[in-house]
């Protein structure tokens, strides 16, 4: 005969009973069927068996002198390590009370003395299965924990995988649109942002501005100060226009070597005024020194503005002629000023003087 999950040999089976012959009769009918049996005469003997090596099931009498059966199996039921051992009470007492008695402090089944041999072997083989399964339960139950632990732990390390990935991308996205040095957007982000505003603002019908500005005799700086100061200088003076030009969806560019671009969209010709006199006051801030300047012994701009509401039939090369126009008048001028124009008027900057093409 054998249980679900454990071979005869392997159900280990504690005897407590205070009667000698009791615990033979049982231990022999027992062996006969295959089962490993250890025998108690009091409870507390059983108890230390229990902790010492647990069995799989105890057949425990309920009279017994000093601690009873109830008792025993509470100490047993209240201890982490025998707990969930199945008590089978055996026992003369055939009241009701003292059976639900029995199940109270934690029973699985009771025997009523005098027994019969074929009652035992089923109810021991019943508990056994019933062990078994809460063990294969158990184990499956802990299977999962750990097959859950780790699923969770790969879906951290997926996770982490991701959020680097992404970190990454970002990366690479920041490297494909920003200049690596002055960390404004680069050439190629300029055109495509220009191109995007250009095209936004014509289906709106609003203005679009832009701004070109130049470092003035930067290539005199770089060789009286050297490279290494020269991108110092381009740095600073790239976050002066980024300050100037604060608004969120301005965009600040390096469009060439020394010069730079602020696209404007939603601004006018005034509006764009008032950010060329915040980079020119931005830029003057910086006091960086310039000894072979042929305009004041300080960095300075050369700046260039157009604007216009943009329309379908034309292109962004527009704006950036004019601006580039304007720059180049700012330039012939004098340097250290600001020229503009829009489809009205062109005005320069050196005491704010209207200009006349």
């Amino acid at each position: 005969m054998s249980t679900s999950g454990l071979e005869p040999s392997q159900g280990n089976i504690l005897v407590v009973d205070d009667r000698p012959d009791n615990v033979r009769l049982l231990s022999f009918m027992l062996v006969q069927q295959g089962y490993r049996v250890r025998k108690a005469l009091d409870g507390q003997m059983a108890i230390t068996a229990c902790q010492t090596n647990p069995p799989h099931l105890i057949l425990l009498d309920i009279n017994m002198p000093d601690m009873d059966g109830y008792e025993v199996c509470q100490r047993l039921k209240a201890n982490e390590t025998t707990r969930d051992i199945p008590v089978i009470f055996l026992s003369i007492l055939d009241d009701v009370l003292d059976k639900v008695k029995a199940f109270k402090v934690g029973g699985s089944d009771y025997i009523t003395k005098p027994f019969q041999f074929e009652e035992v072997v089923a109810r021991v083989e019943n508990q056994l299965k019933i062990q078994s399964l809460k063990l294969q339960l158990k184990q499956q139950n802990q299977l999962l924990e750990q097959q859950n632990a780790l699923l969770v732990q790969e879906v951290e390390k997926r996770r982490y995988a991701e959020m680097a990935l992404q970190k990454a991308n970002h990366r690479l996205q920041y490297l494909v649109v920003m200049d690596s040095l002055t960390e404004v957007a680069n050439r190629r982000h300029f055109d495509e942002c220009l191109q995007k505003e250009w095209h936004r603002c014509a289906r709106s019908q609003i203005f679009l501005a832009l701004i070109l500005c130049d470092i003035d005799y930067f290539k005199c700086y770089n060789d009286t100060y050297g490279h290494l100061a020269g991108d110092a200088c381009l740095k600073q003076v790239a976050a002066a226009i980024s300050r100037a030009a604060k608004r969120p969806g301005d965009t600040i560019a390096r469009y060439g070597g020394e010069e730079f671009a602020a696209i404007l969209p939603n601004t006018n010709f005034q509006g764009a005024l008032q950010v060329a006199q915040r980079i020119k006051h931005e830029v003057h801030q910086l006091q960086i020194p310039h000894t072979a300047s042929a305009v004041t012994d300080l960095i300075t701009l050369s700046m260039g503005i157009a604007s216009t509401v943009p329309d379908y039939r034309t292109s962004p090369d527009l704006l950036i002629a004019q601006a580039d126009k304007a720059l180049y008048e700012a330039k012939q001028g004098g340097r250290d000023r600001y020229c503009g124009t829009d489809v009205r008027a062109q005005v320069s900057e050196m005491g704010f003087t209207p200009h006349t093409p």
